[in-house]
Parts: structure tokens; sequence; C-alpha cells
């Protein structure tokens, strides 16, 4: 019989899908290996949309195609800032 009293909790990420940060992580030592600026491929593959910026190597063109382009900016600007601000960036007004 079902609950009709509590809300549902719906999981879209799967425990086995690999985090975006371990997928960066893998398809940049993946460019490096190669002997690639991996930085300014990384970057080519976030602008253009095109996975050929992204070698096949060890699986890393195909991995970074799981997540989406966005998904991997916000990953990107996030570890940014916790790498950079202690407590968060302020606005100019003095608010967050």
């Amino acid at each position: 019989m079902q609950d009709f009293d509590h809300t549902q909790f719906v999981n879209l990420h799967s425990s086995q899908e690999p985090e975006v940060s371990e997928i960066l992580r893998k398809v940049y030592f993946a460019l490096d290996e190669k002997g690639y600026n991996a930085v300014s491929q990384i970057v080519g593959y976030i602008m253009s949309g095109d996975p050929t910026y992204i070698t096949s190597h060890n699986n890393a063109r195909s991995l970074i195609m799981k997540v989406e382009r966005d998904e991997i900016v916000e990953e990107l600007l996030r570890n940014y800032i916790e790498t950079n601000f202690e407590n968060g960036p302020k606005s100019r007004s003095g608010r967050r």
C-alpha cells in the first residue's frame, strides 16, 4: 500500500555515475598524458560543444559527454570560489 502522506524523493544521480569533478580529473589527465594542453582543450570543448577537443584516450571523450557543459562550468566555478574565497564572494552592495 502506498503512503500518500509523505513526500517521495527521487535521486536522479545514480551513485554509480562518476561526479563531474572526477570526470574532469580523468579527462584532464588523459589529455595531459597525450601531450595536449589540457586546460585549452577542455575550454575548447566547453565553448564549442565539439567533443573532438577531447581525446578518446582512456575513454575521456565518452566520459565528458556524460555530463552537460553547464554542469562542468558550474563545478569549475564552485571549486574556484571555494578555493579562493574564505566565506564566498560578496557583491558590491555587501550582500551575498
